[in-house]
């Protein structure tokens, strides 16, 4: 069946979750490899700091269940990665059709809206610091890999549900 045909159907939604899953738990690999540390409480602490966008500096006095909030935030926003993709690429098919030519400028993309619209609106209200900048240049690498996971997976969702 053509590709074009394929972008007009239903997307496969497991793949969309599979996605978002590689993509979140590449995020906390990353984010526990670079700010905290690899144990129990570095995963707890990397959580919470996800749920304080919505709960404000009070996620880290809130355990085990305000890391369950982040992660489960976590998980959600990496899933809308995906669907985002999903969404452009029935639009404008190309992207999907090179994922790893176009996946590295959405990851930027979805680097920038994160980073300055989203926290910013937020109630972690924060941008990224520019007094460290290496911490800065491995996210938005990390970030330009997680867009090409996005893509691949937004292929393979709308390939399958042919």
């Amino acid at each position: 069946m053509s590709d074009i045909i394929a972008l007009q159907r239903p997307a496969a939604w497991p793949q969309v979750l599979l996605g978002g899953l590689l993509i979140a738990a590449g995020d906390i690999a990353f984010a526990i490899s670079i700010w905290f540390k690899w144990d129990l409480m570095g995963l707890q602490r990397v959580f919470q700091s996800i749920a304080v966008g919505v709960l404000g500096r009070a996620s880290f006095g809130g355990g085990v269940n305000s890391a369950l909030l982040g992660a489960a935030l976590h998980l959600f926003i990496a899933t809308m990665f995906v669907v985002a993709a999903v969404l452009v690429g029935r639009r404008v098919p190309r992207i999907l059709q090179q994922p790893c030519a176009w996946g590295p400028a959405y990851g930027v993309l979805l680097y920038v809206i994160m980073n300055f619209l989203v926290m910013p609106l937020s109630r972690v209200d924060a941008t990224p610091s520019f007094s460290r900048p290496w911490p800065i240049v491995l996210s938005i690498l990390a970030h330009m890999v997680f867009g090409t996971v996005a893509l691949l997976f937004a292929r393979r969702a709308l390939r399958a549900a042919t």
